[in-house]
């Protein structure tokens, strides 16, 4: 029972697995927050240009 239990103790193999599983959640969350400002901005822009062509239609 002993042996296990040091067995156990010295085993890192599942930390590895954690923090490999904390880099992907925070690479998730930098690509997130990237797609999410670059779909405000590109959003606006869209706006803009449709805007612009609703004036040019109507003679605005």
């Amino acid at each position: 029972m002993r042996e296990f239990i040091g067995r156990f103790h010295r085993d890192d193999s599942g930390a590895t697995a954690i923090e490999y599983g904390l880099i992907c959640a925070l690479i998730f969350l930098v690509i997130l927050a990237a797609v999410t400002a670059f779909a405000d901005k590109s959003t606006a822009m869209y706006d803009l240009v449709s805007t612009a062509i609703s004036n040019a239609i109507d003679g605005v």
